[in-house]
């Protein structure tokens, strides 16, 4: 049965991946459904990324501002939007955050995934021509050797508070569609980059620092090995699975472009200080190794041979290409990346958002 895709409800969308997925969204030619962005708008969520579309498109892009652990919020976006379709981003994401405080990362990766099943079971009852998919990380995998990539079929191995809690959601996905047949989708990613993404990752944070002169912090002996895949193309590929992904399956997205840490950081120094004006040597000077993260994993990489079988995604935008667009975007935004390192973006969305829960 064909899906209907007329009203997808994108939780998270105020954030990295989000934000990015909508804008795919609004400027697809064969897209001319609604969008209604859900979001609770915590420290990495920023509606501004997304107020343009609120202009010119007041009758296809919704803002919510609400929380997936509060079933009710949930249950009033399905019925006022009469959403067909769940694109879920909505996570607790920062590894270092989730060894300093686990709970936010319990409570909405796992809670919050289980309420949005629930409320999709209950508003849905037994529809087939909707879907439910999740978007998740290759961080649940766990840890590779020098070899080898993970495949769907990799036995999950979390091994930080965040990938546990993904994980959990995870099973959670897979056994609301096996007990209650409800049509879900899963994908597992590798690490994301490109354009809006909080300067605490890796790749905004180094560059940010290089802008600014500060030390470069890289942990360990920096050859942890970490597949990355240019955001736009992890986007492609999850509207390729809403679009004709198997329900009931999962689809690992990624790069196949691995990178060891202390490679990338040099390379982004010599990327910034070329496009910058700046010395490159004194970029470099900056790196400054620190003790190793808690669990850290060595090596991930995946094997996405199946997406591009069945799908038939492929990815468009090369390391170079992407990495390029990448320091570019945040040169041209530095008055962005000012108000969200300053917390002056926090001051802008209580003004213009509150506490309201319904879009302006």
């Amino acid at each position: 049965m064909k899906r209907k895709l007329n009203n997808i409800l994108v939780t998270g969308g105020a954030g990295f991946i989000g934000t990015n997925f909508i804008h795919l969204l609004m400027d697809l030619p064969d897209f001319r459904g609604r969008v209604v962005n859900l979001d609770a708008l915590t420290y990495a969520g920023n509606p501004a990324n997304l107020s343009e579309l609120e202009d010119r498109e007041p009758d296809r892009y919704k803002f919510v501002r609400g929380d997936i652990r509060d079933r009710d919020v949930l249950s009033e976006v399905f019925r006022t939007f009469d959403i067909d379709t769940v694109v879920h981003f909505a996570a607790e994401s920062h590894v270092d955050r989730s060894i300093h405080g686990s709970s936010d990362f319990i409570t909405t990766n796992i809670i919050g995934s289980w309420n949005l099943l629930e409320t999709a079971r209950e508003y849905w009852g037994e529809r087939e021509d909707v879907l439910f998919h999740h978007v998740s990380t290759d961080e649940v995998y766990g840890s590779l050797g020098k070899d080898g990539a993970f495949l769907e079929e990799t036995a999950y191995d979390p091994r930080s508070p965040y990938s546990a809690s993904k994980a959990s959601s995870d099973h959670l996905v897979s056994a609301w569609h096996h007990t209650y047949g409800l049509p879900v989708t899963v994908s597992n990613c590798s690490n994301n980059y490109g354009p809006w993404q909080f300067p605490e990752k890796l790749i905004p944070l180094m560059i940010h620092n290089i802008l600014e002169g500060k030390a470069l912090p890289v942990y360990g002996d920096g050859k942890n090995i970490r597949d990355w895949l240019y955001v736009e193309d992890h986007n492609r590929a999850v509207w390729a699975i809403l679009n004709r992904g198997r329900t009931g399956e999962t689809y690992n997205i990624g790069g196949e472009n691995e990178w060891e840490n202390i490679e990338l950081v040099r390379r982004l120094c010599g990327m910034v200080a070329e496009l910058a004006g700046r010395d490159g040597e004194d970029c470099l000077s900056l790196i400054t190794y620190v003790n190793d993260r808690p669990g850290h994993d060595r090596r991930y990489a995946i094997d996405c041979g199946k997406i591009k079988r069945e799908l038939g995604w492929r990815q468009t935008v090369s390391f170079n290409e992407g990495l390029g667009r990448t320091v570019k975007w945040y040169l041209e935004h530095r008055d962005w990346v000012r108000s969200v390192t300053s917390g002056e973006y926090r001051v802008w969305i209580e003004k213009n958002y509150g506490d309201r829960k319904q879009n302006r």
